[in-house]
């Protein structure tokens, strides 16, 4: 196998990047918004490179080859045959959560998801004339679990969405084949539409765990889903602006791409090629990936594990951590940490305050410095 490198990586604080620019001027490691820190995989740089060569940057459409490598790659890591046809082309996966919103059901209708959840799961309801039911999800033993008794409860006959993170962002849960099925009979009791977002489907890290797409566990499941994808996560490619869903019944297809137009962007000429490349040709970057991604997950939980009153949420996929810092009774947790040189994610922003999310898709370099600078916070005597 090629040894690729992941514990060096391009300098990127006085480059353009979102995630570093927003501590330009300080002395704070960015460890907050979901993008690594490492360098595209080499196959995907190629392509673009050689693209770039061409000279001549005009409206793109898909190539065959770009859906043969999705519809491959779904065939080969899930054994889910999807039908090209099933394929709507999005510039974000955000975008795809909006457009969901706004494709199912009516204005005032309500759609449902469970906290702590990415953001725009609860911006995107809003933003689209809908009401907003959240539900809060159960921390156990065996980990964070949607409450279905609290989701009956909360339900209204103006339900029509139901918005499913998985694996779930922040709290790293790869479900289980029983938790999807609980999934797909509440949807299937209560008429519901699935908008499930697999971002993270490719960075599973516990080894005993796989990802299961919520449409390929059934029928039923396939013909009331929506399924968002992007390479933009597992290959570091979020700038190129490439995602898709997958909407096996024509009409609800139908329905998303008729509230796309006119509004939605076409995807950008490079990510295409860089979607191809992407899950085409990167499998042995991608296994390289996954082990770093491990050793770091596991060095955050034995260095953050070990302090008095905190405690580290078990990721089982993605390469975010969830904090629980409730016990200091700090007004801000991310303004504590960042005084300390570390930006975190606010768990407010994700529905549960007294939380803070860290992102360890770095170097170990960086990651152990900032682990570092995260227990002097910790241990800092209270003023």
């Amino acid at each position: 196998m090629t040894e690729f490198v992941f514990d060096h990586s391009p300098a990127r604080r006085d480059s353009d990047s979102t995630k570093w620019q927003k501590y330009a001027d300080r002395d704070v490691l960015p460890m907050w918004v979901a993008d690594m820190d490492f360098a595209s995989p080499p196959a995907v740089q190629a392509a673009l490179a050689e693209r770039v060569a061409h000279g001549v940057y005009g409206y793109p459409d898909p190539l065959p080859g770009v859906v043969a490598a999705v519809t491959d790659w779904l065939q080969r890591s899930y054994q889910w045959q999807i039908d090209p046809a099933w394929l709507v082309w999005l510039p974000g996966l955000v975008c795809g959560l909006n457009v969901a919103c706004r494709s199912v059901g009516q204005a005032g209708d309500a759609v449902m998801t469970a906290t702590p959840v990415y953001p725009p799961f609860m911006s995107a309801p809003r933003l689209s004339g809908r009401t907003l039911i959240t539900v809060p999800m159960q921390d156990t033993a065996a980990g964070w679990q949607w409450d279905w008794a609290a989701a009956e409860a909360a339900l209204t006959p103006s339900t029509r969405l139901l918005m499913l993170c998985h694996p779930h962002n922040p709290v790293g849960r790869v479900f289980d084949r029983a938790e999807l099925d609980a999934v797909t009979e509440f949807a299937r009791r209560h008429d519901l539409v699935v908008c499930s977002d697999e971002i993270h489907c490719q960075l599973i890290l516990d080894q005993d765990r796989q990802h299961l797409p919520f449409a390929s566990l059934s029928a039923d499941a396939a013909a009331r889903s929506i399924t968002l994808m992007a390479p933009s996560k597992t290959y570091n490619v979020p700038g190129l602006g490439c995602a898709f869903a997958i909407i096996p019944d024509a009409g609800l297809r139908a329905r998303f791409s008729q509230t796309m137009r006119g509004i939605v962007p076409g995807v950008n000429l490079f990510g295409f090629v860089g979607a191809q490349a992407a899950y085409g040709d990167s499998p042995d970057w991608l296994n390289s990936l996954l082990a770093v991604l491990r050793r770091n997950r596991d060095r955050v939980e034995a260095v953050l594990g070990q302090l008095e009153g905190m405690r580290v949420t078990h990721s089982q996929g993605t390469y975010l951590a969830w904090i629980d810092v409730r016990s200091k009774g700090w007004a801000n947790p991310v303004a504590e940490f960042e005084a300390g040189g570390v930006g975190l994610s606010d768990g407010a922003d994700f529905g549960l305050p007294g939380y803070v999310r860290l992102n360890f898709g770095c170097p170990l370099a960086q990651l152990e410095e900032a682990l570092a600078r995260m227990v002097a916070v910790w241990e800092k005597p209270h003023q």
